[in-house]
């Protein structure tokens, strides 16, 4: 697989330090799903800002963040408001 290059000016590098598993993660580590060999586990992650876009400026270089894991759809209300806690528009998402 390549390395990760900022493609678009919006775009942000981030050099993973720690992941965490959690419950979802479990299922496939206890054997109660399908897991494909080779397949990494953990998307809760913490890391340090390596590049950004030239439209980035929430975040510079060094700066430590955590990035979420929510999805969303880019184009409903919930997403302008940048809510993805409340997106709906996710298929198999929907609760």
């Amino acid at each position: 697989m390549p390395d990760a290059r900022i493609e678009q000016p919006t775009d942000v590098l981030v050099k993973i330090t720690s992941t965490n598993i959690c419950g979802s993660d479990l299922h496939m580590y206890e054997g109660r799903t399908d897991l494909e060999p080779g397949m990494v586990l953990g998307h809760e992650n913490l890391g340090i800002v390596a590049e950004v876009g030239n439209a980035v400026v929430e975040v510079s270089p060094g700066d430590r963040v955590c990035l979420p894991f929510n999805i969303g759809c880019g184009f409903c209300r919930n997403c302008e408001v940048q809510q993805l806690f409340a997106e709906y528009q996710v298929p198999w998402l929907q609760v």
